[in-house]
């Protein structure tokens, strides 16, 4: 009952506080805190715009209209600077508690600021008082301000003077534009602002914090009449010139007698590429057409580079084509492609309604279409013809109908392509389905055979047979996949994406991955062993699951601002960045060859970085699929590159790189070592490594006995006792001794051992022979040694590599089995005595390996005490195995350094940068 009244409670105060709002202003970004305003419950009894332009409604009236609230377009609110009297009368009719003004740029009378009950607010796209006026998103980038934001402020009879309401600020990436900026940040969180803005007024908690005016800045509006870009400066003040203009008004500059806008506007890191020399008036030196953009170099020698230009008849090239003599012949339609260019204008008709006939010269922008209807014209395009893949800077290249149209049909037919991915599958029917496996090395983009030609043979443990030969790659494929990792990063689109975009196009690789999860499944079984429904739950499950967790982290990678001592009679600021590291190498193990992938490879991609991936050479192929399925998520080339081969010379040679930042290694604790004296010798390169293990796991005779075997069974004999933290060896209380180890036997013989591919199945074959060989020899060792040999221990008389689950007791601490790891289906039992908590503790510490550990008691007092004392960097309470995306994995002492999953991964694939600033 008193739940139930404290809920009404809650919402009944939901509802009470909601007010009745006047929205003034217009545009979408007005339509959008309208539409969210309302769905937030408030009540929106006017909204007052500008009127129709050529015959188009503003979209805050069309948005207003639909929903029948009342709309007044009013020309204006005053005449020689006096209010019109049945305007303000229309306006104070509707009885608004607080005006909104999202976005307006009409000049609105005091009489109507003040005349609501809570006043009026207003957005402003700067962090006020800094950028007063209605250039200051321009102004911002043209400043170089390492800050961007918004306030919102209570109006007042200033120009943006008005108490503060609150703020928001993110950072300025190098290339930001007026419109990344935009629509990274101000238009959506401001969105949010506005709404949290008028919650708080309703709610009786909006502060008004007065501006201060030190520090505070007014510009002058920004026209094409004075963006002309001034070249006799260093090249980043031209840099943020051109990206300050980018896209309205736009930067522009004189050549050959015209005037030319700039667009796309990036420092060029490095020797400036070859090209065509361009005289461009006013340039300390020529410009280069280069195959990358227009290069201009500023008077301190350094140098930008320009992606678009625009002429004064409004057709946009890119730069790179200035010296072209255009897109050549026009193509000649056929009868189904005139019939879809009548329906795409038909498109154009209703967008540009003000023009009576879209004929071929029909200019979109002339005709009076802006920004918004530039990405109406591509969705609506894109959903007439599903898979087309057209972007909004389409349009901006080909104004004209006809141009549209001509580039439209040669997107149709593929004409203007960039290389298609040529895939030379591997094809196999399997598990009712054909499964398309690549079978080359990956590099840069590309399927390709390894240099020196050589392949090898990657074998199905279920029977013995050969899948596929595989490439096998050398040194001189790693040299090309790591230069290609390092120009994507430094050079390419990745290094410069938004982080955001980034995390957009990790989410589209982990839907395909979902979208392919039964083939990836069906590749991981047949490569690995690994039994089909555990393949596609956790090998294939949570590698889904993991970049979807690190796609969510790309934009929310933060620095800090430390307080510091002052530099008297100065101040300063100290502020951190995380940058990525550049690029990094990967060497994963064979036991889970896509979980291991995702578990480094989706931290690494989005902290920014770039990689070169060796997979185990024994398992290849689901890694392989992976690299296809990046490219189709649009994956930029380089990013990601994947070397089947040794690790003898693959693993060796990205030890050794000096290009390579970074090495996450999952492996053996001995060749972890010799990576990391490789890494120390070639260039210091940071390093992180889960090795290997022997986690100790403690049943205590007050434990729920069915879980305790359950789980205890899983802790060895899951994924075929293939597993990184499988226990090692378990510690199981005297008095509860025989009956669990009876009970485990009883359990096994239940247990299917065959086809992984079957769904009944609970224990499939061991990885390749040379495991199995070795998991038989642990196991005659442990017989030598005066181990009892409860269960198992044999190879199951059948085709492939089939291992009997195996239980020895009475295991002494001196012997082998009991200090090193079988990495296989062998449970290590030993007893210890009744109550002896410290002694087990002992003996479970007693190894240099710290990966994993557990405990089961239902003593929670126990259970914590346990936990504490236990040396490893994953302890199991009551459960086992139990690992998630958010939490961090990774091992203490031999066991390595360094985590995987979680924030703390993403950690291992950045830097920190310390900023102090003197003002």
């Amino acid at each position: 009952m008193i739940t139930r009244e404290c809920t009404c409670a809650h919402w009944k105060h939901h509802y009470q506080n909601k007010l009745k709002l006047a929205i003034i202003g217009q545009s979408l970004f007005g339509q959008e805190v309208y539409s969210n305003l309302r769905k937030q419950g408030h009540r929106v009894v006017g909204v007052f715009t500008v009127p129709d332009k050529d015959g188009k409604a503003d979209p805050l009236a069309v948005a207003a209209e639909k929903d029948g609230t009342p709309v007044f377009k009013f020309p204006r609110w005053r005449v020689k600077g006096k209010p019109i009297p049945e305007v303000v009368e229309a306006y104070k009719a509707v009885g608004a508690e607080l005006n909104v003004m999202p976005f307006c740029s009409q000049f609105i009378p005091m009489n109507i600021i003040n005349n609501p009950k809570h006043g009026s607010i207003i957005y402003h796209p700067s962090i006020l008082p800094l950028h007063r006026g209605a250039s200051a998103i321009n102004w911002t980038l043209i400043h170089g301000d390492k800050k961007a934001g918004f306030t919102v402020f209570w109006a007042d009879d200033g120009l943006d003077t008005g108490p503060i309401l609150l703020q928001r600020e993110c950072a300025v990436q190098p290339n930001d534009t007026v419109d990344t900026l935009y629509n990274r940040f101000l238009f959506p969180e401001g969105i949010n602002a506005m709404v949290e803005s008028v919650q708080l007024i309703a709610d009786g908690k909006a502060p008004q914090i007065p501006q201060a005016e030190e520090g505070a800045s007014y510009e002058g509006i920004q026209k094409k009449s004075n963006a002309k870009v001034d070249l006799a400066q260093p090249a980043e003040a031209i840099h943020n010139w051109i990206r300050g203009h980018d896209k309205v008004p736009g930067a522009w500059t004189v050549i050959d007698g015209q005037s030319v806008t700039l667009y796309g506007s990036s420092m060029l890191g490095g020797k400036a590429p070859d090209g065509q020399t361009l005289e461009i008036e006013g340039a300390s030196r020529p410009g280069l057409v280069t195959k990358k953009g227009l290069v201009l170099h500023g008077t301190d020698g350094k140098a930008l580079l320009v992606k678009s230009l625009q002429f004064e008849d409004g057709k946009m090239i890119p730069a790179s084509k200035y010296f072209s003599s255009g897109e050549g012949a026009s193509v000649e339609l056929t009868d189904n492609e005139k019939r879809v260019a009548e329906e795409i204008r038909n498109i154009w008709k209703g967008i540009l309604s003000n023009v009576p006939t879209i004929n071929d010269n029909t200019d979109f922008f002339k005709s009076g279409a802006a920004s918004m209807d530039v990405v109406r014209l591509v969705e609506e395009v894109k959903q007439k013809c599903a898979g087309m893949q057209l972007q909004n800077e389409d349009v901006y290249m080909y104004t004209t109908f006809q141009d549209f149209i001509q580039m439209f049909v040669r997107k149709l037919r593929g004409d203007d392509q960039k290389e298609e991915l040529v895939i030379d599958y591997a094809t196999k029917e399997v598990n009712s389905m054909t499964v398309k496996m690549p079978y080359q090395c990956f590099i840069n983009g590309k399927f390709e055979d390894a240099e020196s030609g050589k392949t090898y043979d990657t074998i199905n443990p279920t029977d013995g047979s050969v899948i596929c030969k595989v490439s096998y790659a050398s040194v001189g494929d790693v040299d090309r996949a790591v230069a290609a990792a390092k120009e994507a990063y430094e050079i390419g689109p990745w290094g410069k994406m938004n982080p955001r975009d980034r995390g957009s196009l990790l989410y589209k690789l982990a839907d395909l991955m979902e979208e392919h999860q039964e083939e990836l499944a069906t590749i991981e079984s047949i490569d690995s062993g690994a039994v089909y429904t555990l393949a596609l739950k956790t090998h294939v499950g949570m590698s889904i699951q993991t970049f979807r967790y690190f796609a969510g982290w790309c934009d929310k990678v933060q620095g800090k601002t430390i307080p510091i001592n002052q530099a008297r009679p100065n101040r300063n600021l100290t502020f951190t960045k995380k940058e990525p590291l550049g690029v990094c190498a990967i060497v994963i193990p064979w036991n889970y060859p896509l979980m291991m992938l995702a578990w480094k490879s989706a931290a690494c991609l989005a902290a920014g970085n770039t990689l070169v991936l060796k997979p185990a050479q024994v398992t290849p192929l689901t890694a392989l699929k992976f690299a296809e399925l990046s490219v189709n998520a649009g994956i930029p080339k380089g990013v990601i590159n994947i070397l089947p081969g040794s690790g003898g010379m693959v693993g060796q040679r990205l030890s050794d790189h000096p290009d390579i930042r970074k090495l996450g290694f999952t492996g053996s604790t001995p060749i972890g070592k010799q990576i990391m004296k490789s890494c120390a010798l070639s260039n210091l390169k940071k390093v992180s490594l889960e090795l290997g293990g022997k986690s100790p796991l403690i049943i205590f005779s007050d434990c729920d006995m069915d879980k305790a075997v359950r789980m205890g069974m899983s802790s060895v004999y899951f994924n075929k006792g293939e597993n990184c933290i499988a226990a090692g060896r378990l510690f199981v209380e005297e008095s509860i001794h025989d009956e669990f180890i009876s009970r485990v036997v009883e359990e096994i013989k239940k247990m299917k051992i065959g086809d992984p591919l079957d769904r009944s199945t609970d224990h499939g074959p061991q990885n390749h022979r040379a495991h199995l060989d070795k998991l038989l020899e642990y196991c005659d060792v442990g017989v030598k040694e005066g181990a009892t040999l409860v269960y198992g221990g044999r190879q199951v008389d059948r085709p492939g590599f089939f291992m009997e689950p195996t239980v020895f007791t009475d295991v002494e601490d001196h012997m082998f089995i009991a200090k090193e790891e079988s990495f296989g289906p062998v449970m290590v039992v030993s007893k210890f005595k009744d109550g002896d908590v410290d002694g087990v503790l002992q003996r479970a510490n007693d190894t240099e390996y710290g990966l994993a550990s557990g405990v089961f008691t239902r003593d929670i007092n126990k259970a914590m005490y346990v936990s504490e004392q236990l040396e490893a960097g994953t302890v199991f309470v009551n459960t086992y195995n139990k690992t998630d995306v958010a939490s961090p994995f990774g091992g203490f002492k031999q066991s390595g350094f360094g985590k995987d999953l979680g924030e703390d991964a993403l950690m291992e694939y950045l830097k920190t940068k310390a900023v102090t600033v003197e003002y």
